[in-house]
């Protein structure tokens, strides 16, 4: 029970801060075994308690950067000076502290109470990045303080497996640490991919303490133990408020969970000079982000219809602050997934929002039951025209097979006109429904027959609204080939497997007959995607609708697209995130104009990667592979001055 909790850890710091002030205001009311007067939680009996030989102590925290700033002017006023600091990614995991003798691992403890914490040496040692032994001169006596996390992926691969042996999920990667490394039996542990990172000394005997954070750190790593490598040092705090804005926008990109920014004064004499005030240390202080989970209700699952016909349940939440937006929605997948996750209208349940991805429930509080949850069945018959659904013996999704579907004409309307298919701009999702509601269309072939006066029949659409849309209905017929071939919307074909069929078949004619054995030849093309595409082509109306879409004038074919020629020929370009002054589609037909040529991902074959806002995974790949990394401002001088004034490097 102690790492499976009922509320979320947001939850439960807004009413620790609460109760917080409450005993600021009215000190009388503060009792001894008061939350607020303990650091980490009571030890438990199941491990032998161990005393550490210095306390574990908690830190303040702030919300805002404002926070951060009025901290540091204490400091400051209390040290007659201005410090530099260091700043480092909070990991939300299991404070521990490593004790060694001479050299020699010998005790590792769970922070506990602060005072006394529980013994689970054994289950310590399974961990492989934890060194039995310091390198290079140790100490008589050291205290070693870090934390012990699951990395992401570990995380949902050990609840994969929990959900296929009927076992309850962990929340968190954190609460997921917390069960494996409590685990009486050290083989278990063993088994859990937990990780290891160093930050802090207690106890010292036998060896001077180094002079600051920094070379606090420098002594971690030459003694073998790991170290963050996304530590950062800084003259007072010019500076800090970029770092917290930095991981804010890495926090969902990185293999571990971090819940903010600790910072320290580095000077280790000035941190003894500072002390402490109650449980926490005045030279320290927590920077917490907005929390990625919260707990509430769930009202009721409810389907959608996919593009090509699957069936989507999502949940109907109890509104909530998830990562500073309001959530009353959430992904649930598919039926399995809800099964496997024992998730019931009713429950109560913890909901996970990372960044811009849409939030997701990861699991009920059993708990709280009533005894009137019923689990949930998917219905037999389409939501949206009544036909028979179908489930295939090799995939979880169930599908409404009717192409006449209504809501699946809906969904591939919204595809086929999205920023990674054709980019009509100002065609937005109640528009579609509109024309498709009035019969004004019926398929995507549709839009390019419409004209202005079908257009303003619509609600709110005037005449100059009509010709921009008409205009922009225009453009996308300059679309690149694989453009085309993504809006299709045949199943398993996104960007990069259009990219891929592209290049294999250069013209809408050879990928129109090609056979599901001319498919498998394709290098990243599987089974799956190989069938798909060739019953995808084999059905009569799609091909009626191919020759529809020829007709309009789109491009059928990479032949002309990059220009031998041009400026910036045999440069490689990928855009990610979302730019201000142009679409993304723009961009990258005006870098086609110019001889670019658009990567389909990110690799080492991507000479600049181009940011804009929100650009997600592939910003961190791009820093990892040394790619030159570019804003939306050097893109327009790029395309104005039409070469490039620098060499492709990192």
């Amino acid at each position: 029970m102690l790492d499976s909790p009922t509320i979320a850890d947001a939850e439960f710091d807004a009413l620790l801060r609460r109760l917080i002030e409450l005993e600021q205001a009215h000190p009388e009311l503060q009792s001894p075994d008061s939350p607020s007067q303990r650091v980490g939680g009571q030890v438990s009996s199941t491990f032998r308690a161990h005393r550490h030989l210095e306390p574990m102590l908690s830190l303040g925290n702030a919300f805002t950067p404002g926070e951060v700033a009025a901290w540091y002017e204490r400091v400051a006023g209390l040290l007659g000076r201005r410090p530099p600091v260091m700043a480092e990614p909070k990991i939300d995991g299991l404070a521990i502290s490593l004790t060694y003798d001479h050299g020699s691992f010998v005790t590792g403890a769970t922070r506990g109470n602060g005072v006394e914490g529980e013994d689970v040496t054994p289950n310590l040692r399974t961990l492989h990045e934890l060194p039995l032994r310091l390198r290079t001169d140790p100490p008589d006596l050291v205290e070693i303080r870090g934390e012990v996390y699951m990395p992401i992926a570990g995380f949902e691969q050990l609840n994969e497996r929990r959900a296929a042996d009927g076992q309850p999920l962990f929340a968190n990667p954190r609460n997921s640490a917390a069960g494996s490394l409590r685990q009486l039996d050290p083989s278990v542990t063993k088994g859990r991919p937990l990780r290891l990172f160093t930050y802090a000394l207690g106890a010292l005997e036998g060896q001077s303490r180094p002079p600051t954070q920094s070379a606090l750190l420098d002594q971690l790593r030459t003694w073998g133990q790991p170290v963050n490598d996304l530590i950062r040092a800084f003259p007072e705090i010019t500076g800090l408020e970029a770092f917290l804005e930095e991981m804010l926008d890495r926090r969902e990109h990185l293999p571990y969970e971090i819940d903010g920014v600790v910072i320290k004064v580095d000077d280790l004499a000035a941190q003894m000079e500072l002390g402490f005030v109650g449980r926490e240390p005045r030279w320290a202080i927590a920077f917490k982000f907005a929390p990625m989970q919260a707990t509430t209700r769930l009202r009721e699952i409810r389907v959608n219809i996919g593009r090509t016909g699957s069936l989507n349940p999502y949940a109907v939440l109890e509104p909530v602050r998830v990562g500073g937006v309001t959530v009353s929605q959430a992904t649930l997948h598919n039926e399995q997934d809800i099964h496997r996750k024992d998730i019931r209208p009713g429950d109560r349940v913890i909901v996970h929002r990372a960044g811009d991805v849409i939030p997701q429930v990861v699991k009920p509080i059993v708990e709280d039951r009533t005894g009137d949850e019923q689990p949930f069945s998917l219905p037999d018959h389409c939501p949206s025209c009544g036909t028979l659904i179908v489930r295939r013996e090799d995939e979880a999704m169930a599908y409404c097979p009717n192409p006449n579907c209504p809501a699946r004409r809906y969904e591939q309307i919204n595809h086929f006109v999205s920023q990674a298919g054709m980019d009509i701009r100002g065609l937005g999702s109640r528009l579609a429904a509109a024309l498709l509601d009035r019969g004004l269309i019926h398929d995507v072939a549709d839009l390019y027959r419409l004209t202005a006066g079908d257009l303003m029949q619509l609600p709110n659409i005037k005449e100059k609204s009509a010709e921009n849309l008409l205009r922009a209905i225009d453009r996308s017929k300059e679309r690149p080939f694989r453009s085309v071939v993504n809006a299709l919307g045949i199943r398993f074909v996104g960007d990069q497997n259009a990219e891929l069929l592209v290049a294999a078949f250069p013209d809408i004619e050879r990928l129109r007959h090609a056979t599901v054995a001319d498919l498998r030849t394709v290098h990243g093309v599987g089974d799956r995607m190989a069938e798909s595409v060739a019953e995808w082509f084999a059905e009569p109306r799609n091909q009626a609708l191919i020759d529809r879409l020829i007709a309009a004038g789109l491009t059928m074919s990479t032949v002309g697209e990059t220009p031998v020629d041009g400026p910036l020929a045999g440069t490689t370009f990928l855009l990610t995130g979302r730019l201000d002054d142009l679409s993304r589609g723009e961009a990258e037909r005006q870098l086609l104009q110019l001889g670019a040529r658009i990567a389909p991902g990110m690799s080492r074959a991507v000479d600049y990667l181009v940011v804009g806002a929100d650009p997600g995974s592939k910003l961190k790949r791009a820093q990892e592979l040394g790619t030159a990394v570019r804003d939306e401002a050097w893109l327009r001088r790029v395309l104005e001055t039409r070469r490039l004034d620098e060499p492709a490097t990192g």
